[in-house]
């Protein structure tokens, strides 16, 4: 499947909002939204007034971009979240934080979504005891993510882990990080995933 390739840091500009796509440079000067806060090209330093629209597409956009999700891929999610129960924009939320790449982010395990994409496409990970090297499997609740035993002296696992371990894990879901694994406890509220997005926006843009 396409992917995306060119400068990730461009697409933080573009939205105005850090999508921690770099992951620690994010978090230091060298963030390029920290040094030019516009939005890239030549005509990034405009002021432009924005139709309703333009900011349902814009969080759209911007949610793409955070997952790593492609227009098509992201369309479907959609409509399986209308099909739930529940909250639709909650729903599409969820959907997405089930991701394994995602899983593996939240759990510590790699710097940014793009690596650990990266590292579930090499087959580094089990889930509930099988190994998968699909990014896009829906972790369900109950399910343990974790480390292969060849693969715990990677690097940049062993480091994630370690800067993870002292910013703090997310509530739902339990880490053992001398085990290097991560169980889904259960699905996460709005207020769990604590992220920048307006899902109620990315709803009203598909029901038009």
């Amino acid at each position: 499947m396409a992917r995306y390739t060119g400068p990730v840091c461009k697409l933080c500009r573009r939205e105005g909002v850090k999508l921690f796509l770099k992951g620690e440079r994010c978090y230091t000067e060298k963030c390029a939204l920290e040094r030019r806060s516009y939005a890239p090209g030549q005509h990034g330093q405009r002021r432009t007034k924005v139709s309703e629209y333009g900011t349902q597409l814009r969080e759209k956009q911007k949610v793409r971009r955070i997952y790593g999700v492609l227009e098509a891929q992201f369309r479907r999610y959609f409509t399986e979240a209308e099909r739930m129960r529940g909250v639709t924009g909650e729903n599409l939320l969820q959907l997405l934080e089930r991701r394994l790449d995602n899983m593996v982010y939240r759990l510590g395990m790699a710097p940014s979504r793009k690596a650990a994409r990266q590292l579930v496409l090499h087959g580094h990970f089990t889930v509930a005891g099988k190994s998968v090297n699909i990014p896009s499997y829906l972790c369900k609740p109950g399910e343990t993510v974790a480390v292969k035993a060849g693969a715990k002296e990677i690097p940049a696992i062993k480091l994630s882990l370690e800067l993870q371990a002292k910013k703090g894990f997310p509530t739902w879901l339990e880490v053992d990080a001398e085990k290097m694994a991560g169980t889904v406890k259960q699905l996460p509220t709005k207020e769990e995933i604590a992220m920048p997005i307006k899902e109620q926006l990315i709803v009203e843009l598909y029901s038009k």
